[in-house]
């Protein structure tokens, strides 16, 4: 995160902790896609990564997800990985190539980049910031100061993030 950033963002910010080998980021991916069709550009939705020990191909993952923002199509792909994550377990890191080139993304590029780990620092600093700041499973959410975990269950969690937003847009047009 820069340091020339506002003190208030544009518009309100939802840090979206997630694992892309993650069952539960999986079932949360309904809210995410509703989130961003109710709001569009009034919302910033900000992929961040927590990769797992305990899902052997998440941090590849992780950073074929920063190839593929790299690329301009971050959402279509995690979405695409998240939607089989059996596929990610059985196949691994050859999985995370082939979405790439079903995307119509540069898949030779994914495989380098998966080599030379030019995502790895990234992938880091969001494990890292996560970690300060109490993150400890995925998908966690954190708009306006507030964490919510999504780990233990979704329920509600869609309307109270609605709450926060609505909140935030009324006191910027304020």
């Amino acid at each position: 995160m820069s340091d020339s950033s506002p003190a208030h963002p544009a518009v309100p910010v939802l840090d979206v902790w997630c694992e892309l080998q993650c069952p539960d980021c999986r079932s949360a991916l309904d809210d995410l896609r509703a989130l961003r069709a109710r709001y569009g550009d009034r919302l910033d939705l900000r992929l961040r990564h927590f990769p797992l020990e305990k899902h052997k191909h998440a941090f590849a993952a992780a950073q074929a997800a920063e190839e593929a923002a790299e690329q301009g199509q971050a959402w279509p792909y995690v979405e695409a990985v998240l939607g089989r994550i059996e596929e990610l377990n059985r196949k691994g890191e050859p999985f995370l190539v082939e979405v790439a080139r079903e995307l119509g993304l540069d898949a030779e590029e994914f495989d380098t980049a998966l080599i030379d780990g030019r995502h790895i620092l990234i992938v880091d600093a969001d494990q890292a910031e996560g970690k300060a700041i109490g993150v400890t499973g995925t998908p966690t959410y954190v708009i306006d100061g507030e964490r919510l975990d999504g780990g233990k269950s979704q329920e509600g969690l869609r309307e109270r993030i609605e709450e926060i937003v609505d909140r935030l847009l009324v006191e910027r047009e304020a």
